[in-house]
């Protein structure tokens, strides 16, 4: 249900005050780190999330209460790009920054479906529904069982995420396909490593000591398929959509009793 504190169908949201001219005791007292909020001063993310709604109730910014889902798909990629190149960078300030946007985006989009027929839920739905997911995920940490490496949590993982989505029937099934070709096809091998059908401690195709190593030889391989008119990107979309073609016929021939490895080892053109 959505609560009318933080919903724009509520009374209007205070405007965010702006800073004195001089420190007041209250606003020192607000600054100092890790001080619990208290019923008269707000954490700023409430006031963040106040915010969000005064911008787009009645009387707030036509633009902002213009915005569908649809409509900020784009910028909630520029934003997560932003972040990344931020993170990228080093930059204490513009990580800061970026992840505000990248926020912002979120309580942008759960304050509109706080008001579409048929969606009903707020931000405090949203962070209700991703504590119960990550408290499920870790029975290692909020139960009673053992994982004392990072390994034997990554080898645990899908066991936890099937347990939560049962209707998924393929290793394949949540990669997003509108992922840049790159990362889909980083992670759709990772997929074809989890079924058997590329071996994990298999000899590398070509040896690589490191990613300054890597980037320029990527970069050769797009440069040269600009020169030749190819398209590098839907090239490479093209063999991970046969890729996942391989993933799928090996699951269905494994469910019906047969070898997984019948599919095949994938490899470079050369190696086949």
């Amino acid at each position: 249900m959505t609560n009318p504190l933080f919903s724009a169908a509520g009374s209007a949201a205070p405007a965010v005050p702006s800073a004195p001219s001089a420190p007041t005791a209250a606003a020192s007292a607000a600054s100092v780190p890790n001080e619990e909020p208290t019923a008269s001063t707000p954490s700023e993310l409430d006031t963040l999330i106040k915010t969000v709604a005064k911008l787009r109730a009645p009387g707030g910014c036509p633009w902002d209460a213009d915005q569908t889902h649809a409509s900020l798909v784009q910028y909630l990629t520029e934003e997560s790009h932003e972040l990344i190149e931020a993170i990228e960078s080093g930059n204490r300030d513009e990580v800061l920054e970026e992840l505000g946007d990248v926020l912002y985006q979120v309580l942008f989009h759960a304050d509109i479906a706080a008001h579409t027929s048929g969606e009903d839920f707020d931000i405090q739905d949203v962070a209700a529904a991703m504590n119960q997911k990550m408290v499920g995920r870790h029975p290692h940490v909020f139960g009673d069982l053992t994982l004392d490496t990072a390994d034997d949590v990554v080898a645990a993982w899908d066991d936890f995420k099937a347990q939560e989505k049962p209707h998924r029937t393929s290793v394949l099934d949540g990669i997003p396909q509108g992922m840049p070709a790159l990362a889909l096809a980083d992670k759709v091998l990772g997929r074809a490593e989890k079924i058997g059908l590329i071996e994990v401690e298999a000899e590398p195709s070509m040896a690589l000591g490191s990613e300054d190593e890597l980037g320029p030889l990527l970069l050769a391989i797009v440069a040269a398929a600009r020169s030749q008119g190819l398209d590098a990107e839907r090239a490479l979309r093209t063999a991970v959509r046969d890729l996942q073609d391989e993933i799928r016929g090996a699951e269905a021939e494994s469910s019906a009793g047969g070898d997984p490895f019948d599919a095949g080892v994938i490899g470079t053109p050369m190696q086949r």
